[in-house]
């Protein structure tokens, strides 16, 4: 039977398991918005195209399936390039589909064409240009296929107006065979036993755990793994919520915002043992000093990320999981109390540092908001945070015990992805509790996606914390620039009235005691709520890890709430 391309379109899609799509309208792509009324499809319909690609992102992270953004060409396509890079960075599955001009007018400057697989080739897995309809439904399963296999990542389909218009017989294509790729790794036998055999002797060993258990769904054999050697856990951002935060061996957050103790249990370390990790500058701070007594040990499904920043002593290539649980059976049991008693003596006066034991003086700081809010959901949401101290401080203080129930923007640290991936979660989960927790800066990137969530009915809480700066650059001002603020204190309108003009709730909490009452408050009522918590306006993260200084030369936190200014 004869389809167009854009029936052809949705029919591949519908094949491919896709029930809703996040997207903005266009000339280009109209023959394929057209037959889409056709096709058990939702239709989210965004704000901005950016904000499209951020709701795709925060779908496929909330349910390990592929997100879909669609866009039409030229400032539709090119409006996608941050929310894409932001997907490449983090290795999540979505598929971008932008419409193009017709196939005779490519090159020809025509209204709204531009080169979308030339500007995003060095941010997506693989892109397409499909300018004949037969080519559609092969080109959609092949960029299913790449986005998902491997190391998961973007893919972009450019559909011309005449492939989507023009009319031949529907195929389904089997599975896909690709030329030169080859996503799936397997490690000899030889380096599983090179690398059981460091384990077995390492007295100092860490596993660094990161986005790969996630990706990968090793939660339950890296949880068997490091009880069966009982070597203690360390994570990345990305990372967390892939081992219980409840669990004796689970140290925390490594890196530039991680605690003491675990940066300096790395440093001291005989065995690094990285589970699904890229060594990202923000967790290694200087490689020269990098665990200097450290060998190490890296499993990565993507055989570029071995060597690449730290030399190691065995790479094994392959999906986490599979790999873990062939290496498992070489593990010998083992006790290394010794060394997680070491690792509990390093946390010396942390505890007694820690902004929720410090006398209250009346201020309201985001430590506070975000423990409150953990403590109110009884850390079962999902929280989507944008980039900054927010990010930092909610890494710190919502303790996450179940994997996908972090969602943030690690390597590329796009400001606005926060409330878009929210949505985009919350669709993928209806079911679930989904808070947004992003700076007052980040919040007004993408705001306008406060009308998509009105008018499809997205039910999410938001809690800006709001300090009236463009927090993170203000602190590095405030430490590395000898306190010259430029361009970061922020004027921002009123967020209560603003959530208000889009027909949703709005609150302003501006003390301890008002924090508990507006999340419970928000969690009882129905529809989205925005609550504005007025946080100190010069509060900073720590510990900290200066950029490209050694991983345990950290500004410790102060032990006690010092004024604004004070020496730490």
């Amino acid at each position: 039977m004869k389809k167009t391309g854009a029936q052809i379109l949705w029919e591949s899609l519908v094949r491919e398991g896709v029930t809703c799509v996040f997207g903005y309208p266009g000339g280009a792509i109209l023959p394929a918005y057209d037959a889409m009324l056709d096709y058990p499809i939702r239709h989210i319909l965004v704000r901005h195209e950016q904000g499209a690609t951020h709701m795709a992102d925060g779908f496929a992270r909330a349910t390990g399936s592929v997100g879909v953004a669609v866009a039409t060409s030229g400032p539709g396509a090119t409006n996608m390039v941050t929310g894409i890079a932001t997907a490449m960075m983090d290795s999540s599955p979505i598929v971008c589909i932008t419409g193009q001009v017709g196939s005779k007018l490519i090159g020809s400057d025509a209204f709204q064409e531009t080169d979308i697989t030339g500007i995003t080739l060095p941010i997506t897995k693989h892109n397409y240009l499909v300018s004949r309809p037969d080519e559609v439904a092969r080109m959609v399963r092949e960029a299913f296929y790449v986005a998902r296999s491997g190391r998961p990542g973007p893919v972009l389909l450019d559909i011309t107006k005449d492939a989507q218009q023009s009319s031949c017989e529907f195929e389904w294509p089997p599975e896909p065979k690709l030329t030169g790729y080859r996503p799936n790794h397997w490690p000899s036998t030889s380096d599983l036993e090179r690398a059981a055999e460091l384990v077995r002797a390492a007295k100092r060993p860490v596993i660094l755990a990161g986005h790969g258990i996630l990706l990968s769904g090793a939660m339950d054999v890296v949880h068997r793994f490091a009880e069966h050697a009982h070597i203690p856990v360390a994570m990345t951002l990305l990372g967390l919520g892939g081992f219980p935060a409840s669990h004796p061996l689970n140290l925390g957050m490594m890196g530039m915002h991680g605690e003491a103790w675990v940066n300096t249990a790395i440093q001291e370390a005989d065995l690094l043992l990285a589970f699904g990790m890229r060594f990202d500058d923000r967790v290694t701070g200087n490689l020269k000093t990098y665990a200097p007594h450290a060998r190490k040990v890296h499993i990565e499904i993507d055989p570029a990320e071995i060597n690449k920043n730290v030399k190691v002593d065995v790479g094994l290539v392959g999906d986490l999981r599979d790999v873990l649980e062939e290496l498992l059976p070489y593990i010998d049991a083992c006790d290394r109390t010794e060394w997680t008693e070491h690792i509990s003596h390093l946390k010396g006066d942390s505890a007694v540092r820690d902004i929720q034991n410090l006398p209250d003086n009346g201020h309201l700081y985001a430590a506070h908001v975000i423990h409150d809010i953990w403590k109110t959901t009884n850390g079962e949401a999902i929280v989507v945070t944008d980039v900054g101290q927010h990010q930092m401080w909610e890494a710190q203080y919502y303790h996450h015990e179940r994997p996908r129930t972090l969602i943030t923007s690690g390597g590329l640290g796009t400001m606005g992805f926060a409330l878009p991936a929210a949505i985009g979660a919350k669709v993928g989960r209806p079911d679930a509790e989904v808070w947004v927790v992003v700076g007052d800066g980040g919040f007004q990137m993408t705001m306008a996606e406060l009308a998509t969530i009105a008018q499809e009915n997205i039910d999410i809480n938001v809690a800006i914390i709001n300090n009236g700066y463009l927090g993170m650059v203000r602190q590095w001002q405030e430490f590395f620039y000898e306190r010259r603020y430029a361009a970061t204190p922020l004027v921002n309108p009123d967020f209560a009235k603003l959530a208000e003009a889009f027909g949703l709730k709005g609150a302003r909490v501006r003390s301890r005691a008002e924090v508990v009452p507006a999340v419970q408050a928000a969690r009882e009522s129905e529809g989205t709520s925005v609550i504005d918590f007025q946080v100190e306006q010069e509060d900073s993260v720590f510990p900290m890890v200066p950029a490209g200084a050694d991983l345990d030369a950290m500004i410790r936190r102060p032990s006690a709430i010092v004024e604004t200014g004070a020496d730490v």
